[in-house]
């Protein structure tokens, strides 16, 4: 362990944060450490967070529909945590050895959830490792005593995958094709395939290296799949026995592809890298997060941002805007990271993980005009895997799991910032002089979608207009 990172300890554990695992703390207040680094690169920015909880290992986060509970992938397993008072999350129980009747033993790693109302699905392994390979469904009605539902082995690692309460839509990368799986997890049963290969022979003469299915968002019968520096793709999964090609958002043609001389350095350098997507509440919102370094020592490498897309027709997409990453003084794999990694649309937000560059919301109210409401980074101490909002709060999980600094794994809960939303037009409200209305993440939680809709709309409207 760094000297630095042993000092910025410290000085948090000085503020009200603690070491032992699973203590939870509140309002601490970002220290320095009594170097000279810049501060927008190097040293902690914006609002404090609310509450830590330190864990032994963190990967993606989701939260319940009411935003009380968090849902933590942990490698061996799924841990629950409390979120009613967002100043002390605090731990609710585990559940490991997930397929442990397998004759290889439970899965070893699993870095995805997904959650869809009262059931959670857990997937695995992410990377080559020695254990099970599949899916496990608990319903966490209960979230005191989840109870299995589901579980099935596959033949396939499992980088990331999507949940809608029946279907499991996964990353098939170790198959021919790197296709999306989909499995019925009520029959237990795989049901449907789809790959690039279906969409042309072309794909082909691609190396498979330059497009693995890194990611899934699935929403009203479609999928969104991140397909690296193959693109973005939506496809109708309507009928997940019989899926089709929907549209193309962005990505190079397989012929341009298939002529790259270095595939190693082109699937790590911009441009491509689609690495997450997501929609928003009408699906209308699309946002491409790109996940890239810089290889060289020509600049012309990463990190990649999140670009946000008008997909009102698929297939017309329209780039709308860019949010960018963090500064870093190193971009290198192995240096300070700020590339995007996961995030969540939703009420007319962004909220965003950048790994070392910390946790970021963006006020969408103008999607083409982004802007920044709230950030907080401490590129020593924490990694950031993910935000999700919650009831009263946002939360980001740090991980261990990147290169770069060295950081105590936990999910942090942040304070959900009041964005300035537009009044709907007759509503008869007048709470600010230019037309706009203050939404606050708290207690209310399900009216983020309601308001979301009113920005988008409104937005929408205007435009027409000019």
């Amino acid at each position: 362990m760094r000297r630095r990172t042993v000092l910025r300890r410290l000085a948090l554990a000085g503020t009200g944060i603690g070491l032992a695992t699973g203590a939870t703390h509140g309002h601490p207040t970002p220290t320095g450490d009594g170097t000279a680094e810049p501060a927008a690169a190097d040293t902690p920015t914006g609002g404090d967070p609310l509450g830590v909880l330190e864990m032994e290992t963190v990967y993606e986060v989701v939260t319940s529909p009411d935003g009380h509970t968090a849902y933590v992938a942990t490698g061996d397993g799924v841990a629950l945590v409390d979120l009613v008072t967002p100043t002390s999350p605090r731990l609710i129980g585990r559940q490991t050895g997930l397929l442990a009747e397998s004759d290889d033993g439970p899965i070893q790693r699993v870095q995805d959830l997904a959650v869809s109302g009262s059931r959670l699905l857990a997937a695995g392994p992410a990377h080559p490792a020695d254990g099970a390979h599949g899916v496990v469904v608990f319903d966490v009605s209960d979230r005191q005593e989840p109870t299995r539902i589901a579980g099935l082995e596959l033949d396939t690692r499992i980088h990331n995958g999507h949940f809608d309460g029946r279907y499991a839509y996964l990353t098939a990368n170790n198959r021919d094709g790197n296709p999306l799986l989909v499995v019925d997890t009520e029959t237990e049963q795989e049901v449907g395939e789809w790959s690039l290969l279906d969409a042309g022979d072309a794909w082909h003469d691609v190396p498979t290296s330059l497009w693995p299915l890194h990611d899934v968002w699935v929403q009203d019968d479609r999928a969104y799949l991140a397909y690296w520096d193959g693109g973005t793709w939506i496809v109708d999964v309507s009928d997940p026995t019989d899926i089709s090609l929907v549209a193309k958002v962005r990505g190079r043609d397989p012929e341009t592809l298939a002529a790259i001389e270095d595939p190693g350095t082109e699937r790590s350098e911009p441009p491509g890298n689609d690495h997450f997507v997501t929609v928003d509440e009408g699906a209308s919102l699309l946002g491409v997060g790109g996940e890239s370094w810089d290889l060289g020592d020509d600049d012309s490498g990463g990190p990649s941002g999140i670009e946000l897309y008008d997909i009102s027709d698929p297939a017309d997409a329209e780039l709308l805007s860019t949010l960018d990453p963090p500064p870093t003084s190193d971009p290198s794999p192995g240096g300070i990271l700020t590339t995007a990694h996961n995030f969540e649309l939703t009420a007319d937000r962004c909220y965003s993980a950048w790994y070392n560059g910390g946790v970021r919301v963006h006020d969408l109210t103008d999607p083409t005009a982004p802007e920044l409401a709230f950030e907080w980074r401490d590129t020593e101490s924490t990694s950031f895997w993910t935000a999700q909002r919650a009831a009263g709060c946002f939360v980001a999980g740090s991980t261990n799991a990147s290169q770069g600094t060295e950081v105590q794994p936990g999910l942090y809960t942040f304070p959900d910032p009041q964005i300035r939303t537009p009044t709907p037009e007759g509503s008869g409200t007048d709470d600010a002089a230019d037309g706009t209305s203050l939404g606050v993440g708290g207690p209310g939680f399900g009216v983020g979608s309601a308001v979301a809709a009113v920005g988008l709309a409104a937005w929408r409207a205007r435009r027409r207009r000019d």
